[in-house]
């Protein structure tokens, strides 16, 4: 492992580390994994509020007249037909339709495209997206422009809403607005990744800290709790929401991880396509699955999977769920396997099959305000 002082550093690193955070190396950057603990920055979370510093995701902006034929062009979601302020998840598909990462897509004006990719795969997206640019647009990295903070939570509307003179009710989900956030400017969000409802905001590096601080002042009474990368893996797992490096990989497609909605086959031509064309021809022989243990046990990333005795996949993401005390999972099986829930499957833990079964997913969803 690198020393610490090779690791990059976000603009809150100082402030971690005066809270006494758990600093851990990921991808290359010095990270908060946790704070006052992940249970209890989970459940902050899930019950009231909860602030990350995403600021290691990684910023692109594309530019230009061409710039929705551009996008169009190396994602898989249909860009062209975004309205201004809207957002949505989408793909980066190598030439054999697999993952070289999972986006969102913001489209700020109609010759304007902002994308966030995530932290380890920023510079590869950016030489990946210029180096199928034939269109009249411009790509700009712009990573060092933003600090990227994540509010989540039931709490997290009214924590948020003292400091800005943006309506924050008027943003739907997955829209976002150009405003102010204690008076720096900041892309406002309604977005994030853990299931709750909530803001991710992109603000200037300049500005990170003291907003960080202001934004825990607003939400005390609230009971909010500054969060790590533990918490938000226990939560997007809950979630159902995808990791990159583990539900999706360069020789994963989309109709694979479940995520056939975010590919528009009937937009025109797109990297990736007829890869995906070929496979849908061909049949998908395997799928996402979601799983809880019956024994004890935990499935492990990694993690052989079982059925009837015959290898059959493979745990993509696995551990607790904090929120219904049980241990939970993902995995890719055979697609005829995941057509219904309730499969018994074992999972070979330090080479003992250990019992578990297929369930529906998400495992958690928001209740309904």
């Amino acid at each position: 492992m690198p020393e610490t002082s090779e690791l990059k550093r976000t603009p809150l690193f100082d402030v971690h580390v005066a809270s006494k955070a758990k600093m851990v190396d990921f991808g290359g950057w010095n990270m908060p994994v946790q704070y006052s603990g992940i249970i209890e920055e989970h459940n902050a979370v899930r019950h009231a509020a909860g602030l990350f510093d995403v600021s290691h995701m990684g910023e692109i902006d594309i530019h230009g007249p061409q710039a929705a034929e551009l996008t169009d062009f190396v994602s898989s979601n249909n860009a062209g037909k975004m309205k201004i302020g809207q957002a949505h998840y989408s793909a980066l598909l190598n030439e054999n339709g697999g993952f070289i990462d999972d986006i969102l897509v913001h489209r700020v004006a109609p010759d304007h495209f902002f994308l966030c990719v995530n932290s380890s795969n920023q510079a590869k997206d950016y030489e990946h997206i210029r180096a199928h640019n034939r269109f009249d647009a411009h790509v700009d990295f712009s990573s060092d422009r933003y600090a990227q903070f994540a509010i989540q939570g039931p709490k997290a509307l009214a924590t948020l809403q003292k400091l800005t003179p943006v309506n924050l009710s008027d943003i739907k989900y997955y829209w976002f607005v150009d405003g102010q956030v204690s008076g720096a400017p900041a892309r406002i969000a309604r977005t994030g990744y853990t299931g709750e409802d909530g803001f991710e905001i992109y603000l200037p590096p300049s500005e990170a800290e003291r907003i960080w601080n202001e934004i825990l002042a607003s939400g005390a009474g609230f009971g909010i709790k500054p969060c790590g990368l533990g918490a938000r893996n226990t939560l997007r797992l809950e979630a159902k929401m995808a990791l990159y490096g583990n539900e999706l990989t360069d020789s994963i497609n989309p109709f694979e991880a479940d995520l056939a909605w975010i590919v528009k086959m009937d937009k025109g031509d797109f990297v990736g396509r007829a890869a995906l064309q070929n496979a849908l021809s061909a049949g998908i022989t395997r799928k996402l699955a979601g799983f809880e243990m019956r024994d004890r046990g935990i499935g492990r990333d990694g993690y052989e999977i079982l059925l009837d005795g015959r290898p059959a996949g493979w745990v993509t993401s696995g551990g607790p769920s904090p929120t219904l005390n049980k241990n939970i999972g993902l995995c890719y099986l055979p697609a005829e396997k995941t057509a219904q829930p309730g499969v018994p499957i074992q999972i070979l833990i330090r080479n003992t099959p250990v019992n578990a079964v297929t369930v529906p997913t998400p495992f958690y969803k928001r209740p309904k305000s």
